[in-house]
């Protein structure tokens, strides 16, 4: 660790003391990117110097700075979809420009689904990394005619999911649990509402919206797969204005405004699902008092102290309510954070990031005349400090450095069992963790062609007390352990740790205006775990942290690409092929208990894993036709060596899809009407099936599964069409008040895509076909939408 830290040390130093040597004759021309009509700061436009390849884009808060040599320069700043800005500037001193862009005006070959400059997936160093901007995923038809985050990225190559009704997204063969999402860079657990139909993601309130795949800046830790980036918005600082919808399943609202205009800010944003108050005229007797709705709300409120200092107080509060007045199911996520932008001079930029996280779940059940009820809650709580710093140094070098301090308190399972009116309380114990990371990143333009960026991450993880530390036999082949032994540890006592290295690399080499090619390696750590046996997650699931049973889990990365534009940018195509190594992947003996279970780690069992695939992309950015294909040829295995598990062989995880296609279509016809189409064909994802039974005289049969042989078949192929028409309402002169209608059906050939396939007994038993007198079993085809589900929803802007 001092080894580590030195050399970190010394390698600031070399670059501060070079950028030390010439600074006597260079200055720096800085500052911030805004849109005019509302103040919100613009990530990712390119700043540039005409005729030269001299450049750099804003950052995560619309901030740039670019060091050149002193003399006279025409500065260009870029962003499509707003009106360039050009400025000749004279560098004899530091310069400070804040630039206001302006929307281009629409017309029908100006239209964009982009928020980048047209060349950057050629130019950039990033690679694996996909950005959409709440315009574009307004575009695609959605379910129920709801935008919405999540089920828009799952439209993007290498991203999967196991079907409607899953919570979560599934990144180049990962699990659910090995995907960062943050909001605000505070992260959230489930994002899902309504067991995974719709995202937690407000989309009036969404700004930003970046994925990122494969080498991943050492900035991010404490996930394998991916980092899924969701910035919200500041807020209008020059006029109120609103904007919201109603549609068929929930309505929602958001407002900004505001408070010293041009210095402050605020945006708040909320929906409300009414599923309950439509069908309640319609319940009967058994089912008065059901509950089944959602609701959340986003907030967030921006000050620019001064022009060298600015504070975020942003925040999410989101909840899913099921139930009846004998049983009770919920779950939500509550995340808060604080965030303050210093500039120490014109190259020195600063955020340092606290934040709260709190995702919990409840299950009850009761009986009012036999008086017993059973009570059960969870949940994992973190608490956060980051200071982030970024240096640009000069034209070829900016450097990221900072830490991170997160700390865990895991409840996983808070148990109250009343029988005859007594309460009887069955809890597991609190569980507490320390995760530390140290980083430091460089973008290194090496020449015209070549640009680089290298970085290396340590992280650190404390498995904490007060607690009692359970010691297992030595398993035997891949069957449930016993504990043999426990030891209690007190508070803040380190019960195990774990530290590992983890280094980042990605690379692009420009071949012309047109095309480049791309590498990246990175080494990802991951010391928490989401314990589920399911074929998709539930709001249930536990999550427990790295003990000294349980490893943490470890990927290695590569990937090599190939990016071409054509047409003068109309068209941008790309093609990525990656190979991933997955270490110390969580799995589960036959039968595993996984709730409220002391020996919870003697269940588990831990293997191996590999993913590999090639992505392809194409994607068009203007013109009255937009859209973009995407489609994936992969393989994701996993491995329990020495075990009677599939042998100890390899073994298709449950998130294997042989192919992956989306095709998305946005169509102008007119200037007030406009029609799009997705349509998606997947692979089906591996399931078990019994392939014995035991018999007994005419009893229903028991199914067996002799070999251990998991994933052994697979469900039938995915595939649906959606179709959606956009009508803009004329906007009547003088009047603020803009609205459009989404017609829309999901799933519109009305396929009946199965979630799972599983076999009973035939409920006729006695009166069915026999086998020899034995009755026969039956596969049932589980389907979560089975029909094609028409929608309109009203949205309106003001």
């Amino acid at each position: 660790m001092n080894q580590l830290y030195r050399c970190m040390c010394l390698f600031v130093s070399y670059l501060l003391c070079t950028q030390l040597a010439l600074a006597q004759e260079k200055f720096t021309i800085s500052g911030y990117v805004k849109d005019s009509k509302n103040g919100e700061n613009l990530i990712g436009v390119a700043v540039f110097v005409k005729g030269t390849s001299n450049g750099t884009v804003t950052n995560e808060y619309g901030f740039y700075s670019l060091t050149l040599p002193s003399g006279t320069y025409s500065i260009g700043i870029s962003y499509v979809g707003y009106q360039s800005f050009y400025k000749d500037i004279t560098l004899n001193a530091n310069v400070k420009q804040d630039v206001e862009l302006t929307e281009e005006g629409v017309q029908l070959n100006e239209i964009v689904v982009t928020a980048d400059r047209p060349d950057a997936n050629v130019r950039d160093v990033s690679m694996s990394v996909n950005k959409l901007d709440i315009k574009t995923i307004q575009k695609i038809p959605a379910f129920l005619g709801e935008v919405d985050v999540i089920r828009s990225i799952q439209l993007l190559p290498g991203v999967s999911t196991i079907g409607e009704g899953a919570t979560g997204f599934n990144v180049r063969g990962g699990s659910i649990d090995q995907n960062l999402v943050l909001i605000d860079e505070a992260p959230v657990y489930n994002s899902a509402h309504l067991f995974g139909f719709f995202s937690v993601f407000n989309p009036d309130i969404v700004k930003d919206v970046k994925l990122i795949k494969g080498g991943i800046p050492a900035q991010y830790g404490g996930r394998l797969s991916s980092i899924l980036d969701v910035r919200t918005k500041e807020g209008n600082n020059k006029k109120f204005s609103g904007q919201g919808g109603i549609g068929v399943i929930f309505s929602r609202l958001s407002l900004e405004a505001p408070l010293i205009k041009d210095k402050a800010s605020f945006v708040i944003g909320a929906r409300r699902s009414y599923i309950d108050v439509l069908a309640k005229p319609f319940l009967n007797e058994d089912l008065k008092g059901s509950k089944f709705y959602f609701y959340d709300l986003t907030s967030k409120v921006n000050y620019i102290i001064n022009p060298k200092n600015t504070v975020y107080l942003s925040g999410y509060f989101g909840r899913d309510v099921f139930g009846s007045p004998d049983f009770r199911f919920a779950w939500g996520s509550t995340t808060a954070s604080a965030r303050w932008n210093h500039l120490y001079n014109d190259k020195l930029f600063m955020n340092l990031t606290a934040f709260y996280s709190n995702y919990d779940y409840e299950l009850g059940f009761q009986d009012n005349i036999e008086k017993s009820e059973f009570n059960w809650n969870a949940k994992i709580i973190n608490l956060s400090i980051k200071p982030d710093f970024t240096y640009y140094i000069n034209t070829k070098n900016t450097l990221r450095f900072g830490a991170q301090g997160l700390f865990y308190n895991f409840h996983p399972g808070n148990t109250v069992v009343t029988s005859e009116g007594i309460p009887r309380e069955n809890s597991l114990p609190n569980k507490y963790a320390l995760e530390s990371g140290i980083y430091i990143d460089n973008e290194q333009k090496i020449s015209s062609k070549l640009t680089i960026q290298y970085g290396l991450r340590y992280s650190l993880f404390q498995y904490l007390g007060s607690g009692d530390a359970y010691y297992y036999n030595t398993p035997a082949n891949g069957e449930r352990r016993q504990p043999s032994n426990i030891k209690h540890f007190n508070s803040w006592k380190t019960i195990a740790s774990y530290n590992n290295l983890e280094p980042r690399f990605s690379a692009n080499y420009t071949l012309n205006d047109r095309s480049s090619v791309k590498a990246s390696y990175n080494r990802t750590a991951q010391y928490i775990h989401l314990v589920s046996n399911t074929a998709a997650s539930t709001p249930l699931d536990v999550w427990t942290p790295s003990t000294n049973n349980v490893k943490p889990q470890l990927a290695d990365q590569i990937a090599l690409g190939y990016f071409r534009n054509f047409q003068e940018n109309t068209y941008e195509a790309s093609v990525e092929v990656y190979y991933k190594e997955l270490k110390n992947q969580l799995d589960y003996v036959n039968s595993a208990n996984l709730l409220l279970n002391y020996n919870l780690e003697g269940d588990l069992l831990q293997g191996i894993g590999r993913a590999y695939g090639m992505e392809f992309s194409v994607r068009k950015a203007t013109g009255r036709l937009t859209g973009f294909i995407s489609y994936t040829l992969a393989k994701t295995e996993r491995r329990l060596a020495n075990t009677i598990i599939n042998h100890g062989k390899w073994f298709p995880n449950r998130f294997d899809r042989l192919h992956n296609l989306s095709v998305t279509a946005d169509y102008m016809l007119t200037p007030l009407w406009s029609i799009a189409a997705n349509f998606v064909y997947q692979s089906g994802t591996p399931i078990t099936f019994y392939t014995n039974r035991a018999e007994f005289g005419q009893l229903p049969s028991v199914p067996l599964l002799p070999n251990e042989d998991r994933n052994n078949s697979r469900n039938p192929d995915y595939h649906r069409l959606d179709i959606s028409a956009t009508k803009k309402n004329k906007k009547k002169e003088g009047r603020k008040w803009e609205s459009y209608w989404v017609f829309s059906v999901y799933n519109a050939y009305n396929r009946r895509n199965p979630f799972s396939i599983y076999f009973q007994n035939n409920p006729d038993y006695k009166y069915a076909e026999t086998n020899n007198g034995v009755p026969k079993t039956q596969a049932i085809r589980y389907s979560i939408i089975g029909s094609f589900v028409p929608a309109v929803s009203y949205n309106f802007k003001f």
